[in-house]
């Protein structure tokens, strides 16, 4: 139902930002919650951020608390994640996520559409 491509990743020096974009389509987002997962070489998908569609609210894993922002454009269909002070341990392939259902926000078998995933890499 929904299809999502992620973009805006690239490699950038630690201590740097990046934003990365989740441009989705389809025919109704308003239930929605959209989440950024972010899986990095030999550990499991994990979430790091998520937001409801509708009313804006927001979840952070504690790794990102503080560092990361969710936002959304509802007019443009679009879910940003900016990320700041960058880490290398931030270095992951981002995965942007929709769950249809408002189940729970950081369990990856909540979401049934996934992008393609965009690669982060912070250099020390």
């Amino acid at each position: 139902q929904v299809q999502l491509v992620e973009s805006g990743g690239g490699l950038v020096q630690a201590g740097g930002s990046l934003r990365l974009s989740c441009a989705a389509s389809g025919r109704t987002f308003t239930r929605y919650t959209m989440a950024w997962f972010r899986q990095a070489p030999g550990k499991e998908r994990e979430n790091v951020a998520a937001i409801r569609w509708s009313g804006g609210s927001t979840y952070y894993a504690d790794s990102v608390k503080g560092r990361f922002a969710i936002s959304r454009d509802v007019a443009k269909n679009t879910v940003y994640l900016q990320m700041n002070s960058l880490k290398p341990e931030d270095t992951a392939v981002y995965y942007c996520a929709a769950d249809p259902f408002g189940g729970s926000w950081s369990i990856p078998a909540s979401y049934t559409s996934w992008g393609q995933g965009t690669q982060v890499t912070v250099s020390s």
